[in-house]
């Protein structure tokens, strides 16, 4: 009987005892992980693609500098004073350029970006510390994007020669140049340009010399 009396207690003090509520874990809150924007990608991919030129309309290397006219490029390597031109080895192609120090990895070995006239071609080394390649291009109507393929690209857009060499260009040349800088101006602001200005000039021309025809339903390409 004690031991039945015993179980009752311990079995009415279980009762008496409020269930509890299930304790309620915090959670970690979960921090809002953004996925790589493509714009912040493309942006990157921008800067190093089409970088803003530099005073002479090419680009700054560590090791390397290229600068462009619309008939020729520069590329200045600088080298270790006192250099002489018997420890350079400069191979100019029509499609490549490699230029080494002897018993060195090249210091630029690569394709250029357009076909240049290799007899038309040459280096020198100035005052025994920078090796200067001339580079005449065999197309003097465009501008280059790069030197050599594969490192980073000037925006063309942003390229501007000076006053000065235009006026060293015969007419016509001079001309196709004036032309081209009007129509990537205009182009940067929206805008027709010559040769759309043109066409269109010559519609008004025609429309003014035809008042008889209509053309309110007329589309024009």
């Amino acid at each position: 009987m004690a031991i039945i009396s015993e179980m009752q207690d311990e079995t009415r003090q279980e009762e008496s005892v409020p269930p509890m509520d299930p304790m309620e874990v915090e959670k970690p809150k979960k921090e809002s992980l953004k996925p790589t924007e493509p714009i912040a990608f493309w942006s990157i991919r921008e800067c190093y693609f089409l970088s803003f030129p530099n005073k002479g309309n090419g680009l700054d290397f560590e090791k390397y500098s290229w600068t462009q006219n619309l008939q020729e490029v520069t590329v200045t390597i600088p080298v270790p004073s006192g250099t002489k031109s018997r420890s350079v080895t400069c191979e100019i192609k029509k499609n490549r350029l490699r230029v080494s120090l002897k018993g060195q990895d090249p210091i630029i070995d690569g394709e250029f970006f357009n076909a240049v006239k290799p007899d038309d071609c040459f280096w020198n080394i100035e005052d025994q510390k920078v090796v200067s390649v001339l580079l005449t291009k065999q197309d003097q109507m465009q501008w280059w994007k790069c030197c050599v393929k594969g490192e980073p690209e000037i925006d063309t857009q942003k390229v501007e020669p000076e006053s000065s060499k235009l006026s060293d260009l015969d007419p016509e040349t001079r001309s196709s140049v004036e032309k081209m800088m009007f129509d990537q101006r205009q182009k940067q602001m929206g805008l027709p340009t010559s040769d759309e200005i043109e066409k269109e000039d010559m519609m008004k021309k025609f429309m003014s010399q035809h008042p008889e025809m209509n053309f309110s339903n007329a589309k024009f390409n």
